[in-house]
């Protein structure tokens, strides 16, 4: 936090330093100059005037005071400090604090071999294991969409604190050990907060981005560095989103053969896309919205790459 800040402090001292030598120098000498012995004020300033030597008449009462009963000034001093201390050791600290609005948001990372399929009974397994908590009130889960289908979403609403007696940070540290067991995926769970900065959305509160100019050299130190990060006793829920261990499989076609049949290498390609590639053949439209077609080989064909056998496309008539 003190790098976010460390721009400020620069400004806040030198505006310090540069005050303090103008109250040193040219204050006195343009005091000389420009009060006069026996200018007259108006009633606004005769009435702050008033003000100001009330309060240095208090101060000075209450300075006598406290020099007075000096024990007891410097017993208030050590408490003052004594409880400073204590506060600094027991409150929560961090950039801004943590929120507990009855809300909590889950990123469920599985492998990233993981099917569809499988990232769906993933899914209904995690959603079960939240709902099956008695502070949680509805649980609200997807897979799919822009993240890949190796990772899903959560959105739990929790039930009003005078019921679950228990804060958001605490309902996520009681289901860590519970949502462990389930095999081959992990969920991030965090408390939903009114008030962010900067970053993405990620699996975590904290984001550190790691960049450079070799593909290669991200590819070899970001495992390094997630394990030197998770081996950090205070840091939980560690984690990357990179993703470059995905399965793939190489289609190499004979051409040769291919020309002999009168299959172009366009016709091949074009035959894997609609059977694999999601391409759009046609839009319906009604009264209120439009639905996109879809091509697509049937989900049993997605299973296994031996099924690239049972591919056909039709060659066009001369």
């Amino acid at each position: 936090m003190g790098r976010l800040f460390r721009e400020f402090a620069v400004t806040l001292s030198t505006a310090i330093i540069v005050s303090m030598l103008v109250s040193l120098t040219t204050t006195p000498m343009m005091c000389a100059h420009l009060l006069k012995p026996h200018e007259h004020h108006g009633r606004i300033y005769l009435a702050s005037e008033r003000a100001f030597q009330w309060l240095v008449d208090g101060y000075g009462k209450t300075l006598s005071v406290a020099l007075r009963f000096y024990y007891v000034t410097l017993l208030i001093l050590a408490v003052t400090i004594a409880i400073n201390v204590y506060l600094f050791v027991r409150v929560p600290k961090g950039f801004f604090p943590q929120q507990d609005n009855g809300r909590l948001t889950g990123s469920i990372q599985a492998d990233q071999d993981t099917s569809f399929q499988a990232m769906d009974t993933t899914l209904r397994r995690m959603v079960r294991v939240v709902a099956d908590d008695p502070a949680i009130d509805t649980v609200n889960g997807f897979t799919g969409g822009g993240g890949g289908s190796n990772t899903a979403r959560l959105f739990i609403s929790l039930k009003p604190l005078d019921e679950r007696k228990v804060g958001a940070e605490q309902i996520i540290a009681r289901l860590r050990p519970k949502l462990a067991r389930v095999p081959g995926a992990t969920l991030y769970l965090q408390a939903a907060q009114d008030l962010r900065v900067g970053g993405r959305q990620s699996n975590a509160q904290y984001q550190f981005t790691m960049r450079g100019d070799n593909l290669a050299d991200l590819d070899r130190l970001s495992p390094r560095m997630l394990a030197e990060m998770r081996s950090i006793r205070i840091l939980t829920d560690v984690n990357s989103d990179q993703q470059n261990r995905g399965l793939e499989a190489m289609v190499t076609y004979d051409r040769q053969t291919a020309a002999r049949f009168g299959i172009s290498p366009q016709l091949i390609d074009d035959t894997l896309y609609d059977a694999f590639g999601q391409r759009p053949v046609s839009t319906m439209y009604t009264a209120l919205n439009q639905y996109h077609v879809i091509m697509e080989a049937a989900p049993a064909f997605w299973q296994n790459p031996e099924f690239l056998r049972e591919i056909f496309g039709q060659v066009p008539q001369q």
